[in-house]
């Protein structure tokens, strides 16, 4: 079991994440898709004009872009798992 959490490197969000996922050994595929995701969350909210940064943002916007994703993109359970998952990873 390794001690703790490293402090994080990079600046910028989408590196930290990157960092994270590797420090928890996933595989490139895995990070590439988590990646994508968390990308894709942040442009879904900024939709209306104004990004904002995730820390910024809470349950309700991640419950609104899972509906959004299972209502309009049709996304499968295990899709929505990744994509619940990929935006946990912002958490730590």
């Amino acid at each position: 079991m390794k001690p703790g959490k490293p402090v994080l490197q990079s600046v910028r969000l989408l590196d930290q994440l990157r960092e994270r996922i590797r420090y928890m050994h996933y595989s490139l595929s895995t990070e590439k898709a988590y990646v994508h995701l968390v990308r894709f969350f942040i442009r879904w909210q900024g939709r209306g004009g104004v990004m904002r940064h995730p820390r910024d943002m809470g349950a309700p916007e991640v419950e609104a872009f899972l509906t959004m994703l299972a209502t309009e993109r049709h996304v499968a359970a295990g899709g929505m798992a990744s994509a619940l998952d990929a935006l946990s990873g912002l958490a730590s």
